[in-house]
């Protein structure tokens, strides 16, 4: 029980992770003056990426050896929700994120804090697909 449990963990780091994104960087991001919004922009976001895909990789890899080993279906359903996070990010973020990174290039700062503006109502996504994870993985360890 000690994978699913490592599964509860990954998925609320996850969670967690993507909270901090919502309700803490971007409103600071968006307080910025945009000179300083499109030099904290990049690399925070490359970071942010790594981190999200990372636990979702490891809450999904954990939540199917759970399933292996206990035989319960509702720890594959946990993994393949928490990995759900990465078409969401590619088909709904990345979009974005390649627009933001062209705003910038042209040197149009006011467009890319419309864009940052509605990246950050998307990533809202992430977090909402990261609890129903954990409401699955609570459900499979109950």
């Amino acid at each position: 029980m000690i994978i699913g449990s490592l599964a509860l963990a990954a998925a609320g780091a996850f969670t967690g992770a993507s909270i901090y994104v919502n309700y803490v960087e971007q409103p600071a991001r968006l307080a910025l003056g945009d000179d300083a919004l499109i030099k904290e922009w990049e690399p925070s976001d490359h970071r942010g990426f790594i981190v999200l895909a990372g636990l979702a990789a490891i809450a999904a890899l954990f939540g199917f050896i759970a399933f292996r080993e206990l035989n319960d279906v509702r720890w594959a359903l946990g993994a393949l929700v928490i990995l759900a996070s990465w078409p969401y990010t590619y088909l709904a973020i990345v979009p974005l994120n390649n627009r933001i990174l062209g705003l910038i290039g042209a040197d149009a700062a006011h467009e890319a804090r419309q864009v940052i503006d509605l990246w950050g109502k998307l990533e809202i996504g992430l977090t909402a697909i990261g609890v129903a994870a954990i409401a699955i993985f609570v459900w499979a360890a109950g």
